[in-house]
């Protein structure tokens, strides 16, 4: 009997065997090896920036794609593209750097209080209850989301404006923040050269006089700045003015009408101040100079003598 039991389990484990194998190979999933050889290259932040899920979900995209146009890792940039292309042989698709932008002035100075806030220290949850703590309703509610999901300590709140404000040094434009922002005030934007960039900071959908009494730094949608490009790179829609980074040309005309100071411009030079007009003085007509009188010449004696015959005479 025990024999009979060993040989019956040993027959139901090798026919288990066989069906297992059959349907290891049937159901087998291949693995490129090169997509563990791109994965190793990348930085393995895991933020999403890419667009996929995690690192793995970028290398599995880069390996089966045609061409690595559209794919960037934004925290590796062009180096670990670079080493990417190098791995799949192909070529490296070109990416301007970008960066996040805070689309909002609305200081604490800018924007009065009307009321505060007592709950969880939350945007996301605040933005759910109510419009905030001033007359503001598309403003930076302050609470900090963004800061808490950036993973490179790229940004922080102000305590003094009570806004985020962005270390472009650090900033992988993952786009973490963008994300985390209930307000969407937080965009990626072209880094450009030498980080110089122009952006309407405001997203205030309100009426030009209900904007500006809600904030002394808002947007009133007047539409002077999308006049004065001579590029059309600003329109001004809902209210509020936007401008098209991949039109704009820095010619800064912009921010010099805007009449509430919603233009920013980053890392320019300062301006050249206008040199005073110099008023003309009145040219006075060149007088020509007197004509010296000449010394009378002598008289000679026969000269007397006439002039007293002249005298005689008369």
């Amino acid at each position: 009997m025990i024999l009979i039991a060993v040989i019956s389990l040993g027959a139901i484990g090798a026919i288990g065997a066989v069906f297992l194998y059959a349907a290891s190979k049937k159901f087998e999933v291949y693995e490129d090896p090169r997509i563990a050889q791109v994965q190793e290259v990348l930085p393995g932040a895991n933020c999403g920036g890419c667009g996929y899920p995690g690192c793995g979900g970028f290398a599995t995209a880069c390996v089966k794609a045609d061409t690595l146009d559209g794919l960037l890792c934004p925290v590796g940039g062009a180096p670990v593209m670079g080493k990417v292309a190098a791995i799949l042989g192909k070529e490296a698709a070109s990416a301007e750097p970008m960066v996040a932008v805070v689309r909002c002035n609305g200081t604490c100075a800018a924007r009065p209080r009307t009321n505060r806030y007592d709950g969880v220290k939350s945007c996301a949850i605040a933005s759910t209850l109510y419009g905030g703590e001033t007359g503001c309703s598309f403003g930076c509610l302050g609470y900090g989301d963004c800061v808490a999901a950036c993973n490179f300590d790229a940004i922080h709140v102000n305590p003094d404006t009570g806004l985020p404000e962005v270390d472009e040094d650090k900033c992988t434009s993952c786009g973490a923040c963008v994300k985390a922002c209930p307000k969407n005030i937080i965009e990626l934007r072209k880094k450009g050269p030498k980080s110089r960039r122009i952006f309407v900071s405001c997203v205030n959908k309100d009426k030009g006089a209900v904007a500006r009494k809600a904030c002394a730094n808002a947007c009133i949608g007047c539409g002077k700045c999308a006049k004065e490009c001579p590029f059309g790179a600003i329109t001004v829609e809902n209210n509020v003015a936007y401008i098209d980074y991949t039109k704009c040309r820095m010619c800064r005309k912009c921010v010099a009408v805007c009449p509430t100071g919603a233009i920013h411009e980053l890392n320019f030079p300062p301006r050249k101040e206008a040199a005073p007009a110099v008023s003309a003085a009145p040219v006075k007509p060149a007088v020509a100079p007197k004509a010296e009188a000449k010394p009378e010449a002598p008289q000679t004696a026969a000269s007397q003598v006439e002039t007293k015959e002249e005298t005689n005479q008369k």
